[in-house]
């Protein structure tokens, strides 16, 4: 068998080049908007917590962004916690939470499906997030629509 000669990799080390950036940065013109809707339940992947990322990084590149969470997606948008609402039951639980606060405070707006809520997860309003805004489910198509006619930049988040 060969023997491997290389260096092990320390914690500090760069594996890759992070610094080149290729495509130049964009920045939203003024009115642009962003929407990002969620169907994707909380845990079950990556993509949620990736998406919400985007959204603000969106927000950030100064896009009028918008998340709208419905069907399973209103999973990323309750309150959690164990034993207590709030806790970490384990390192990264409140990660949806933490990421969807800070995007509302940067100025960004949530919108969740009270359909979804109620009849498909068993929660109320009261289980939100503060600041999120519950919605009729008529809505959630309105507010995709709403964004198409205004050009808005789209993500869909779709897991099953």
């Amino acid at each position: 068998m060969p023997k491997v000669e290389k260096l092990r990799h320390e914690i500090g080390d760069h594996l890759v080049d992070y610094e080149e950036k290729v495509f130049e940065d964009v920045k939203a013109e003024p009115g642009q908007k962003a929407l990002v809707s969620f169907h994707t339940v909380a845990f079950e992947g990556s993509i949620g917590l990736v998406n919400l990322l985007q959204a603000t990084r969106l927000q950030r590149k100064g896009f009028e962004t918008t998340v709208l969470l419905y069907g399973p997606g209103v999973t990323l948008g309750v309150l959690r916690g164990f034993p207590r609402l709030g806790d970490d039951a384990f390192p990264g639980h409140q990660n949806f939470n933490n990421q969807i606060k800070k995007f509302m405070e940067e100025g960004g707006k949530v919108f969740a499906c009270r359909f979804s809520l109620q009849a498909l997860y068993g929660h109320g309003e009261g289980s939100l997030i503060p600041g999120i805004r519950p919605i009729s489910p008529l809505d959630v198509l309105d507010c995709m629509l709403l964004h198409k006619r205004d050009n808005a930049f789209v993500i869909d988040s779709w897991t099953v």
